[in-house]
């Protein structure tokens, strides 16, 4: 993209060489995830133009930078590389071993060119080696939406048998629904319009709640026992907002779903009940493989479009208005 919000254009560049400790990938596919939009508006500081998104990558490794094939890569590996794209490793977080939160985080499109293109030259610490079992289109998608949704799950409150809802069912919930049936919980979909009752079943969701009925979301899930999770996909804080009465005493409210909007919460809904409200982030490499490998064992995948690199900007577009199900993948060829 050569200026903020205009539109992406297919350009021929010089190929780079990996410098040390980094190394190039021959993208496969790029998933199209809304988080891009971020930097295709340049909404966050050290955007510059042109701009080359894209942070759900699947590829091969093609060249290796000094120092990589010391920690085990080798040229035709597949890898994939997400919203973690690397971590400063000096900071406090990162000496703490949290490198999600790195203060200097590396994202692809942000930090370096990301997977809209042919190539991308990414740290090796980015780097999630994909199972031989997951195609590249559904192993790009799964290094965002997928750890996003899987950690956001496996780091909750929750436990195999408890209540736990899934706010939204589009790129992020619906993996988060397939994730929670297989992690043992009694699983709730939650999402605007009885319509989408039948989807939430096919998803393997165990109940049903329609934001749009008379019954307001929170009774709902009382009803149902109250949640003891709600992982909150949707990019909606009124939406969010309306959830956290549904809780259970000490239950947790896990916001994924990115919105400016303030959400609306009073401290006495959290301090009767002990209830937490928390964010959560992406997920380093290893949850990644972590995601990967969780997912090809419970035969869960992304469901996907594919279209060809050449159509970036329709692709966008189509995400930006609602339109994509429920991920968009641009593919080489």
């Amino acid at each position: 993209m050569p200026a903020a919000n205009g539109t992406f254009e297919v350009v021929e560049r010089e190929v780079p060489r990996p410098g040390p400790g980094h190394a190039r990938i021959a993208v496969e596919a790029c998933g199209v995830c809304h988080s891009d939009a971020l930097f295709v508006s340049a909404a966050v500081p050290g955007i510059t133009f042109p701009e080359v998104p894209g942070h759900e990558i699947a590829g091969r490794i093609a060249e290796l930078g000094e120092g990589v094939g010391e920690r085990g890569w080798q040229v035709g590996d597949r890898v994939a590389v997400g919203w973690f794209g690397g971590s400063c490793g000096h900071c406090r977080a990162c000496r703490e071993g949290d490198f999600i939160v790195c203060e200097s985080l590396k994202v692809p499109g942000w930090a370096y060119d990301g997977g809209f293109g042919e190539q991308v030259i990414a740290p090796v610490d980015a780097l999630a080696r994909i199972p031989d079992a997951l195609a590249a289109s559904d192993a790009g998608p799964l290094a965002c939406a997928g750890v996003t949704t899987f950690n956001g799950l496996r780091r909750s409150a929750g436990r195999p048998g408890d209540l736990v809802a899934v706010l939204g069912l589009g790129g992020l919930g619906h993996l988060g629904v397939q994730y929670a049936v297989a992690m043992g919980f009694e699983t709730v979909a939650i999402a605007r319009g009885p319509q989408k009752a039948e989807f939430a079943k096919q998803l393997g969701a165990h109940h049903y709640v329609d934001s749009t009925a008379a019954t307001p979301v929170a009774e709902a899930l009382q009803s149902l026992g109250g949640a003891k999770v709600v992982l909150g996909t949707a990019s909606n804080s009124e939406a969010i907002s309306a959830t956290v009465d549904g809780l259970t005493h000490r239950g947790e409210l896990v916001v994924i779903g990115a919105d400016i909007a303030p959400l609306d919460i009073n401290p006495n809904q959290l301090l009767m009940a002990a209830r937490v409200v928390r964010g959560h982030p992406s997920g380093t490499s290893q949850d990644v493989e972590d995601t990967m490998a969780f997912s090809v064992l419970h035969g869960i995948r992304p469901m996907t479009e594919k279209v060809p690199l050449t159509e970036a900007d329709a692709a966008f577009r189509k995400m930006m208005a609602g339109g994509a199900r429920f991920r968009m993948v641009l593919t080489e060829g």
